[in-house]
């Protein structure tokens, strides 16, 4: 006679880690069943003992601990028989563990009742490990236990509680019912949210503020505040809370603790790759320079190729965290192969973070280069109207290890406009990552580019197309290939086509081989050939982020050389 169902003190749930057995206990398990083993393995930990009779002394104990460990994954007809084999100085403590049939769930009632039954805030488990038929598993239904609790706590049900919970096992007839029954009470609401003091005005503030008073309570909503507040720069330190015991007739006042950061940074930089050489680069910013949370910095980026610096001052907008205007003026001069160029530029560019997670730059510049293209010369005054957009999609970090990135833009000028000429560029790029089993790396790039125009020998070489080097076709220098003149010289083209494929492998912690192809050129027409490498190379991830080596060969140019590439940088 089957004895009637008995309520059983809630088991605690153990973990499935998967270790090795010591050298002093072995697990035996019939039927085999590596779940049972690993889960006694994990639970009784390592067993010592000085001799023969002091493990036996260990071994009741140890037994009642398999057979806990069994129940905790729904097996409760089982047997340990202990035995200590071994030398009396390492003595060896062995289970067999022989399992009958598991107990299975018959009857599974999970429901939620109250004001949040129904709504999108409680999500019922719906594993198939928590429906009639399924092995009893404690875990399985502490998490769902775990999952409404969080679910309630997260949509700001803080009254709610489990006006039923029962896991109720007939170990004779290896049955087991469930019975989770939450009352979820009224969902609380955010209220008016209050700052610390700070330097910056009460309309800055409330303006990063995306959420309205009144709203449902969504932990979610908090911490995108926390988040925006520091996006912002301004803060060293943001600390959001909405403590449900102030909560008044359901509504919890938000508050806001903030300490300003340090006005003034001073940053300093450098680098080596093998397309500019050794460069340096200092950059100041003013973070914050007055209560309406204004911003200004400098730039200067020397190299022996290159020297440019920039200002700027930059002006929140709404919201301050997602969206800014920034103006800006600055001087390059660049001596690159073929290529001698003098620019100045002025401008200012509206930058906003869209919901839909892309970043748009909207800008107007007025540039004026001098320029030396092979044996010709030139000079351009151009105003130029510009819209880019880009996103980056990474799992983080200086070294991700799977993401993506896509960046889009479009500019161009029209002659008698201030402009000497007209011209259309359209420039699109994407990269992207993916990582296999930890140890193997797939990184994909491609780059696509257009200049329309019925002038192009008055273009300058700033927005003309040139490929080769380190991020581009890799068989080749810097900027070695591109339309030519009459002398040779690289002239640069009207398209850019360019793509690369590359399989990375983890042979040591940080350390990575690489074989890649690269394939693509700049050209003045789209029927014109494109080159082919291929190469090698090693990828250290340093300290201050990925350190990268390769060498290639033109396989479509037999006179090319081998070509040696060093840079530094991320990958997306």
């Amino acid at each position: 006679m089957a004895r009637p169902f008995i309520p059983v003190s809630l088991l605690a749930c153990l973990l499935l880690v998967s270790t090795a057995g010591q050298a002093e206990l072995r697990v035996n398990v019939e039927p085999a069943n590596t779940a049972v083993r690993n889960n006694i393995q994990a639970f009784i930990g390592p067993v010592e003992a000085e001799n023969r009779r002091d493990m036996w002394r260990q071994a009741r104990h140890s037994r009642d601990q398999a057979i806990d460990a069994a129940k905790a994954l729904g097996y409760y007809d089982v047997r340990v028989r202990p035995r200590v084999t071994g030398s009396n100085d390492s003595p060896v403590l062995e289970l067999n563990v022989t399992l009958g049939e598991p107990v299975r769930l018959r009857e599974v009632d999970i429901r939620v009742t109250g004001p949040g039954e129904g709504t999108p805030a409680f999500r019922r488990p719906d594993s198939p490990r928590l429906t009639p038929g399924a092995r009893l598993h404690h875990g399985h239904y502490e998490s769902a236990k775990s999952l409404i609790s969080n679910q309630a706590l997260r949509y700001g049900y803080f009254s709610g509680r489990f006006v039923e919970s029962r896991l109720l096992i007939d170990a004779e007839a290896n049955q087991a019912d469930i019975s989770l029954l939450y009352d979820s009470g009224e969902r609380y609401r955010l209220g008016d949210v209050t700052f610390s003091d700070t330097p910056f005005t009460e309309d800055l503030l409330r303006s990063i503020v995306t959420f309205d008073s009144g709203v449902p309570y969504d932990s979610e909503l908090l911490a995108e505040f926390n988040r925006d507040l520091l996006s912002t720069g301004y803060f060293e330190n943001v600390q959001v809370l909405a403590p449900a015991s102030q909560a008044v007739d359901g509504v919890i006042p938000v508050q806001a603790t903030l300490s300003a950061r340090k006005p003034h940074s001073l940053g300093f930089g450098g680098g080596y790759s093998t397309d500019v050489g050794a460069r340096g680069r200092i950059n100041w910013t003013q973070h914050w320079l007055n209560e309406h949370g204004h911003s200004r910095g400098a730039d200067l980026e020397l190299s022996l190729p290159r020297q440019q610096i920039t200002t700027w001052y930059q002006i929140p907008l709404t919201p301050p965290q997602a969206s800014s205007l920034r103006f800006f003026t600055g001087i390059q001069k660049e001596d690159i192969e073929d290529v001698e160029t003098e620019n100045f530029v002025i401008g200012a560019l509206h930058q906003r973070r869209l919901k839909n997670g892309w970043e748009r730059a909207i800008g107007l510049r007025l540039e004026e280069e001098r320029f030396k293209v092979g044996n010709d010369e030139g000079d351009a005054t151009l105003l130029i109207p510009s819209l880019g957009f880009n996103r980056t999609n990474s799992d983080g970090g200086m070294d991700p290890s799977q993401g993506y990135s896509l960046a889009f833009e479009v500019q161009g000028a029209k002659e008698g406009f201030i402009s000497d000429f007209d011209f259309l560029r359209v420039t699109g790029a994407a990269r992207g990552l993916y990582t296999l089993q930890d140890r193997h790396r797939l990184l994909g790039r491609a780059q696509l580019g257009a200049v329309a125009s019925q002038s192009f020998e008055r273009v300058p070489p700033s927005l003309r197309f040139f490929a080769g080097g380190d991020q581009s076709v890799r068989g080749y220098d810097f900027r070695t290939l591109s339309p030519v003149d009459e002398t040779g010289d690289n002239i640069g083209g009207r398209y850019l086509v360019a793509g690369s494929l590359e399989y990375q492998y983890e042979f040591i912690d940080k350390w990575r081989g690489a074989v890649f192809v690269d394939h693509g050129n700049a050209v003045d027409s789209l029927e014109d050939p494109l080159e082919t490498s291929v190469g090698v190379g090693i990828r250290w991830v340093s300290p201050i982020g990925p350190i990268r080596l390769d060498l290639a060969k033109s396989i479509s140019d037999s006179e090319q050389g081998f070509r040696i590439h060093f840079a530094m940088g991320p990958e997306l």
